[in-house]
């Protein structure tokens, strides 16, 4: 690069603190060159931010370390400066009470960082759960040119040469524990089998969803969401993201020309193709929230009914990410999909989404269904109104028993998570696999943070019999990993004043996917009695970011964000420090 090529050279935000020749430019550049940095770097070049969440404490990110030194080596071969910084990593596995609780307050680091500090683009390091929302959350406050850098899915788990899947067998194994269909010594010794390289859930969890909506929104380079982590092409995207970085910022690509409502309902439809977690919905209703993009529930319901799944990848089907990967990747998943694309919608590499993936190959049918002949019929997510959540509630049918989409039966109440866990063993429990079991106070404000609970496991008198799936209706999410017919997020939560508050158990609730109704078969005269005899939420928080959050915490149909970060406030250059 030249600087005939950038004739912004020395005149964006970072020639703000290294272009100055006073004090303060001193100051800032002085420092700096304590590292080894020659004099020349603060010549004027774009300087590219890396948000760095790797953490020891993170496993999904544990080897962020190479991967940024990958995108360093792509920054410095265009002509930028890179400068790598710390942001706070929520370990999905390791983070209690929840992740999610965490993931605002991570987006406010990265928010504070990018706005404070001298870059002029950014590339997001991300992979765990909640690292890619919590990124591009506080980037879309930001609206530098940005581009996302995935870690990476783990390789395939093997166990008994079983093919099995992050979270996914955890659940499976657990159950066949408490059924007698498994051994707990078998269950023990599965725990390194399934888990067995760097990188993130191989299965369509999250993280691995949620990769592909940085890919699906234009917001990675194709081939983002499947290279798995250990593979070298994963670096070499990391090398060919820090290149365009320092292109995106000369071409002046901020996010917000990125991140439009067209790409939102890309995203929506390939949420769908893929048989994507429910977690997508409040991330991209967040995400959205803070670029100013209107998206609501109703969106994924208008565009996802009609998309098929046709990704036969865990939790919904056999295969795994490193499949995924060897069949195409996501670009063969959006070719097919081509039709429900906005095809024009812009990505990080300059190019339209169709321009990436109209001649993209398929490789592995067994893996990637054509459109044609789907590998299930109904892959988006399925929003459910009625008097028990007026705001709504999602279902994911792809990973749902077809049988129980609609169902009429007798509630069985959990008050809270302790009181199911003090309960659901119990073989006494009124509670056979008619019923359906409700839990109360697991949403934003209840848990707090709204933790991946909503998938409770069957009483073991249920299994016992072979029985493997029931209606679970909550206010909690489950893990993108998970399976079943469970209705989640549903708004309002039981904390904040909702119907679920007064559910008692013996009340029957009807559920009717097609119609898109959950509906109480309780009077509203009943209920406004009820609600009359219920004592107030207390959460007990008094102090710190919790109290913080639970204050000011959006309901779940808004993305549970924080309700003074929706929005974005730019990047205004602050006044200087001495």
């Amino acid at each position: 690069m030249t600087d005939r090529h950038d004739p912004m050279k020395g005149k964006r935000r970072s020639s703000q603190w290294w272009g100055k020749t006073d004090k303060d430019g001193f100051a800032h550049r002085s420092w700096m060159k304590n590292q080894g940095f020659p004099a020349h770097l603060f010549d004027g070049r774009p300087v590219i931010g890396i948000a760095n969440t790797f953490s020891e404490f993170n496993p999904c990110n544990a080897h962020f370390r190479k991967i940024a030194e990958h995108v360093k080596r792509g920054i410095y071969e265009a002509g930028g400066f890179p400068v790598e910084f710390p942001v706070f990593s929520n370990s999905e596995s390791q983070l209690r009470p929840t992740a999610m609780l965490y993931r605002n307050l991570a987006s406010m680091d990265v928010e504070e960082a990018i706005r404070g500090l001298p870059m002029d683009g950014v590339v997001l390091l991300v992979g765990c759960d909640k690292t890619t929302p919590a990124l591009l959350m506080g980037a879309a406050s930001c609206d530098l040119p940005t581009i996302c850098v995935s870690g990476g899915p783990m390789l395939n788990g093997r166990y008994k040469n079983e093919k099995i899947g992050s979270g996914t067998h955890i659940w499976k194994f657990s159950e066949a524990v408490r059924g007698g269909q498994m051994t707990i010594e078998d269950f023990m010794s599965a725990e390194a089998d399934n888990s067995r390289s760097a990188g993130h859930c191989m299965t369509m969890g999250t993280a691995s969803t949620m990769a592909s909506m940085a890919e699906s929104l234009g917001m990675a380079l194709p081939g983002n969401a499947a290279i798995p982590a250990v593979d070298s092409r994963r670096y070499v995207l990391a090398h060919m993201s820090g290149m365009r970085a320092v292109e995106m910022v000369i071409e002046d690509l901020k996010l917000s020309k990125i991140l439009t409502k067209q790409a939102f309902e890309n995203a929506i439809v390939t949420n769908g193709a893929i048989g994507g977690s429910t977690n997508a919905v409040v991330h991209l209703q967040a995400i959205a929230g803070r670029v100013g993009v209107e998206l609501d529930l109703d969106d994924w319901d208008r565009l996802g009914r009609d998309v098929p799944c046709l990704l036969n990848l865990m939790p919904s089907g056999e295969h795994l990410m490193e499949d995924f990967y060897y069949a195409g990747g996501l670009p063969a998943i959006l070719r097919e999909i081509g039709d429900f694309l906005n095809k024009d919608a812009i990505t990080a590499n300059g190019k339209t989404i169709w321009e990436n993936v109209k001649d993209a190959p398929c490789w592995n049918r067994d893996v990637i269904f054509p459109l044609g002949e789907p590998f299930k019929p109904n892959g988006g997510i399925a929003v459910l109104r009625g008097n028990l959540f007026p705001n709504g509630s999602v279902l994911k049918p792809s990973a749902a028993t077809p049988e129980l989409l609609v169902h009429k039966g007798r509630a069985v109440v959990f008050e809270d998570i302790e009181d199911y866990k003090a309960r659901i063993d119990d073989e006494s429990l009124d509670i056979d696999e008619t019923c359906i079991m409700v839990l109360k106070n697991c949403g934003p404000k209840g848990y707090p943070g709204m933790a991946e609970v909503g998938n409770m496991g069957l009483p073991p008198k249920v299994l016992r019999k072979g029985i493997t799936d029931m209606i679970r209706v909550s206010d909690a999410r489950m893990s993108g990993t998970a399976y079943g017919t469970v209705i989640l997020h549903g708004a309002p939560e039981a904390a904040a004043g909702g119907t679920l508050a007064l559910v008692r158990s013996g009340d029957m609730i009807e559920l009717d996917v097609p119609k898109r109704r959950l509906h109480l078969d309780v009077s509203d005269a009943e209920l406004e009695k009820r609600r009359a005899a219920s004592p107030a939420f207390s959460n007990g928080y008094d102090r710190g970011y919790t109290k913080l959050y639970v204050d000011t915490v959006n309901q779940a149909d808004k993305g549970a964000d924080l309700d003074f970060l929706v929005g974005k406030s730019g990047t205004p250059v602050m006044r200087e420090s001495h």
